[in-house]
């Protein structure tokens, strides 16, 4: 399906990006390149290629799940601009 002007154009609305009128021939001409070029992908034959999740076999590290304080709360809240037992101070914003 080749991409004419005017999807171009429907395309930068619903975008919501501003198109020149002398740039719609050129991203006309670059939209139909993208096409083919997905087209070409859908040519491969993946029929035996099993679903990946990585394209490396390792498991990720894990650390086991712990509630701290982060050990550090006075480093953690030294730049707060309030803070009370090392816990940020916001200021209300529901009555």
């Amino acid at each position: 399906m080749p991409v004419d002007q005017s999807t171009v154009k429907r395309v930068a609305r619903l975008a919501r990006l501003r198109v020149e009128d002398e740039d719609v021939p050129r991203l006309a001409g670059e939209l139909n390149a993208i096409l083919g070029f997905i087209e070409q992908l859908n040519e491969v034959d993946v029929s035996g290629v099993e679903p990946m999740t990585s394209v490396v076999t390792m498991k990720m590290k894990m650390r086991k799940d712990e509630v701290t304080d982060g050990h550090y709360p006075a480093k953690i809240t030294a730049n707060a601009p309030a803070q009370e037992d090392s816990f940020f101070m916001v200021p209300r914003v529901v009555e």
